[in-house]
């Protein structure tokens, strides 16, 4: 309504009074009706802000809150027990009672006689028999074996027993495979034993035999740290571990894995010395491997370098230009180092040649001393003098000179340009890891160190390596007292009173310490 044109219509008598007072109360009216309608929608606003607020409030707090001490039952008992309030007691689940020698003999398939070596069945008599369970033909059976005493206190001497276990060493060595080279958990081993072989083992059980067998093994592990520290060729690689890391040195000796240890000078000393070593390192460009007098940088870190800035800037010619290079180069290496056409002084002039390629790659980035800048360009920048500081230390080209050597059992072994071996032998255990399969205590890394390092160096003695030709191995080692990585270490003579000082004895001791009690 126009206020304006009101007035002059009241003034010119166009309006009456009755009718101004009819405007004025319809307007009043729906003056009323809007602050209704305002008020109950203020209302309802105020309604649903309530509401969102409510909302906001929940999806705030988690459903359900979290706590930092745990809240098991066996955790409540603790600490009402730690309140002064005593504890019930607990109904232990009985296993039954533990059977005795002469059941488990009267539960046996098979007996056997074992006579004292040299010495006439009729001059002995029998001192006892001891029930051990065996694989035969792949199912485990409980054979008796009656030990038989000779004249002059000589005792028959089962053949593969595990110490004093009811165990024999084949189990014994199967479980020891499944833990610590495929990674299976105890309860899946346990598992894999009944349904295959037929028998029923505890985790308790997988555990003690893992322990005793790694304590059996103590003086081989030590032995093939000697090997370690007097071989031509080693290939060595870390990686991160539950405690500190896990190192692999690989050589045609020994394949020592050391779990648990920290990755420093230090520990690479005792282990592998660089100031005593004499062969061939081949290791990444890391640090603690400065020190050798020769060795090898993975080519294979060099070329991801590469081949990761042509994915970053596909664009980039002059990325792709370099990396194609750099592996028509590598290729070249590989190919001079294959060719048995070539002596040592010819192969050495292909090198040559290869290094005046490889600075002609790298020379213009490295001459130009750029300084430090981000992304692509400056991963480009540091590739390039990382080539160049293993040229000038005649590290990269090294493989392709070096001599094969030959492992134990007989297979050669040529020096590879790559590091790729020991970073497969890390998979497993980085697997491990990531799973959260990994051992939290260094009674564990220790244990996991020996069982580990024999059976994976036992891969260089055997021509084949299975469970019955490692069977046949170890039960050789019980029978003459002296192992395969024993009596190659003699043949070295790198063993005996006329060996010298070995600096790797106690080398367990100083690493992974078990602790007091």
């Amino acid at each position: 309504m126009d206020v304006e044109q009101l007035k002059e219509d009241v003034v010119s008598g166009r309006v009456t009074p009755d009718r101004l007072i009819d405007i004025v109360v319809t307007l009043q009216r729906q003056l009323q009706a809007a602050r209704q309608e305002l008020d109950q929608a203020q209302g309802q606003l105020e309604a649903a802000g309530q509401r969102i607020a409510e909302l906001e409030t929940q999806l705030g707090k988690s459903a359900t809150p979290k706590v930092s001490e745990p809240f098991s039952v066996r955790a409540e008992e603790q600490r009402q027990q730690a309140r002064g309030r005593k504890r019930g007691k607990r109904k232990r689940q009985s296993r039954g009672r533990r059977k005795t020698s002469a059941e488990k003999v009267a539960q046996a398939k098979h007996t056997e006689k074992v006579f004292p070596a040299g010495v006439p069945e009729s001059d002995c008599w029998l001192s006892h028999t001891r029930p051990i369970w065996r694989l035969k033909e792949g199912e485990a059976v409980l054979v008796a074996y009656e030990v038989y005493r000779g004249p002059k206190n000589q005792y028959g001497q089962i053949p593969g027993a595990f110490g004093r276990s009811e165990f024999g060493i084949e189990i014994v060595l199967a479980i020891a495979y499944q833990v610590y080279v495929i990674g299976l958990p105890f309860d899946k081993v346990c598992l894999l034993m009944n349904f295959f072989q037929k028998l029923n083992l505890r985790k308790s059980q997988v555990d003690a035999l893992l322990n005793r067998l790694a304590r059996q093994w103590e003086g081989e592990f030590e032995l093939l740290c000697t090997l370690l520290a007097n071989s031509l060729v080693v290939h060595t690689d870390e990686t991160g571990w539950s405690l500190h890391s896990v190192w692999a040195f690989l050589s045609e000796q020994a394949r020592v894995l050391w779990f648990g240890v920290r990755k420093d000078a230090e520990t690479l000393r005792q282990i592998l010395d660089p100031a005593t070593f004499a062969g061939l390192v081949n290791s990444d460009d890391a640090a603690v491997y400065a020190n050798f007098t020769l060795s090898q940088k993975c080519w294979a870190h060099l070329l991801r370098k590469a081949i990761k800035l042509t994915l970053l800037e596909p664009a980039n010619a002059e990325y792709r230009r370099f990396t194609d290079r750099l592996l028509e180069i590598y290729r070249a290496a590989c190919r001079v180092q294959r060719d048995r056409r070539l002596s040592a002084a010819g192969r050495a002039g292909k090198v040559a040649l290869l290094e005046d390629e490889l600075l002609e790659l790298c020379a213009p980035m490295w001459v130009a001393e750029l300084p430090p800048g981000e992304g692509p360009a400056d991963d480009y920048r540091r590739l390039c003098n990382e080539l160049m500081d293993l040229l000038l230390r005649e590290q990269i080209f090294t493989f392709v000179t070096a001599e094969a050597v030959q492992q134990p059992n007989g297979e050669t072994l040529t020096p590879s340009g790559t590091n790729n071996e020991a970073e497969r032998t890390l998979r497993s255990p980085a697997q491990a890891r990531d799973a959260g399969r990994a051992d939290k205590a260094v009674s564990g890394t220790r244990r996991r160190t020996v069982i580990v390092s024999v059976l994976e160096s036992l891969r260089l003695y055997l021509p084949t390596y299975t469970l019955s030709s490692v069977i046949a191995e170890v039960d050789h080692w019980c029978a003459t007292g002296r192992s395969c990585f024993a009596r190659l270490a003699k043949q070295l003579g790198l063993t005996g009173p006329e060996a010298p000082i070995n600096a790797c004895a106690g080398l367990l001791d100083r690493l992974l310490p078990l602790p007091d009690g």
